[in-house]
């Protein structure tokens, strides 16, 4: 079955037997299934005029905001989450950012990772104009048409700053063996409570025998 995961992890790849025909990510139907109607949006700079006599409502809002620079926030009621690169980190070499959207190379393929090795994933990301509540992303991964990763992964809510965010997820290793090498399709979406999707990319990439030379 499935590898399903909710909590933050990182993008592992497992050789579970599926069916050869389950190869779409069923998480767009879990968003429409599960996204709530909460009301229009209205600009941060407006949000912040409400209730503005009420103490603790007002602390409350200074601390999800955090160091903001009110003065500066515009009149868009829509938040804005740009994802702009993927850094593969693994002890055995350097890491390796990559920009969003990822570009593919002569074989296309978006990055190659060895088998057997550790490794982690880092996005890095900047929110801005309101607050983003609720950013998850799934990864989806295909071997041969056949579905081997479908993960699931709450980030949280954040409040725009110029400084990026960056989440990291957990170390892990990629299998190992003849049979775990070749070719994967993978499908990343970033998306919040509101049903909003920040990013939704195809890419390929390959698991070799070893890591590719440096450039």
């Amino acid at each position: 079955m499935d590898k399903e995961e909710n909590t933050e992890a990182s993008v592992s790849i497992s050789n579970d037997d599926m069916d050869a025909n389950d190869v779409e990510d069923n998480y767009d139907d879990d968003d429409r299934k599960r996204t709530m109607v909460l009301g229009p949006q209205v600009p941060l700079k407006d949000h912040l005029e409400l209730d503005k006599d009420d103490d603790s409502l007002r602390r409350w809002k200074e601390q999800l905001l955090g160091d903001v620079d009110t003065t500066k926030l515009g009149e868009t009621a829509e938040p804005e989450v740009t994802i702009f690169n993927l850094t593969i980190l693994t002890p055995e070499r350097a890491d390796l950012v990559l920009p969003i959207p990822l570009v593919p190379d002569d074989k296309g393929y978006a990055f190659a990772l060895k088998d057997g090795s550790t490794y982690s994933f880092r996005f890095s990301f900047t929110v801005s104009n309101n607050i983003v509540s609720g950013l998850r992303y799934t990864h989806t991964v295909w071997k041969t048409g056949v579905r081997v990763e479908n993960q699931k992964v709450m980030l949280g809510t954040f409040s725009p700053q110029q400084e990026s965010y960056t989440y990291e997820a957990e170390e892990d290793t990629t299998p190992s063996g003849i049979f775990a090498r070749g070719s994967y399709s993978a499908k990343l979406k970033f998306v919040d409570d509101d049903g909003k999707v920040y990013l939704d990319m195809n890419y390929c990439f390959e698991i070799r025998k070893d890591w590719p030379a440096s450039a």
